[in-house]
């Protein structure tokens, strides 16, 4: 989002901007009633009259506390999560939530989450506080508190889309300004995530 907002603001240094953070369901449903011009957010199901473009594909980690006994692993496989309180997202993020199940049938495993997180932080706090593990998106690295630490999953690592979304019909020229830069800004996004 930072470099989104720098080139709008590069480009139109009097644009104002609003900032509001909502689950992708909420968001999806505020570009369809036109609420919403561009949100940055999952690939939603079910809003045809919505335009996604992909902005970068984020790998799954393992995030568990430092001193867990998993950590002491470099990568770690799917089998090593059988047996943990195993924190997973909730329904609030659906596509996320969809993406951790399917990677956990497809590697054969059966793992019943003992809870669920509404938003990261929540994930974070479950995982200190029961000594859990859960599977989160690598943005989330950067807001693991001192005590949590993340190990990349053996082999293919899931990935979920990041994407920017916008209404089809919408012809505000500050999104169309937004989607012909939209090069500029995967760049700016792609060097960061590495």
């Amino acid at each position: 989002m930072p470099e989104a907002i720098k080139i709008l603001r590069d480009k139109l240094p009097n644009i104002d901007v609003m900032i509001s953070s909502q689950y992708s369901p909420l968001l999806a449903d505020g570009l369809s009633k036109g609420k919403i011009d561009a949100a940055f957010l999952r690939r939603e199901k079910g809003v045809p009259d919505l335009a996604f473009r992909l902005l970068v594909k984020e790998p799954l980690v393992v995030v568990l506390p430092n001193d867990h006994r998993l950590a002491a692993l470099k990568a770690i496989s799917p089998q090593n999560l059988v047996g943990e309180t195993f924190v997973t997202v909730s329904d609030t993020a659906p596509v996320l939530r969809g993406v951790i199940d399917n990677y956990l049938k497809r590697s054969g495993i059966k793992i019943t989450p003992a809870h669920e997180a509404d938003h990261v932080t929540m994930g974070m706090s479950l995982i200190a506080s029961t000594r859990g593990v859960g599977l989160l998106p690598a943005y989330a690295l950067n807001f693991l508190p001192s005590s949590i630490t993340s190990r990349p999953l053996k082999g293919d690592a899931p990935t979920v889309e990041l994407v920017l979304g916008y209404k089809k019909s919408n012809k505000s020229p500050i999104l169309k300004f937004l989607l012909s830069s939209l090069d500029e800004l995967v760049t700016r996004v792609s060097k960061k995530s590495h």
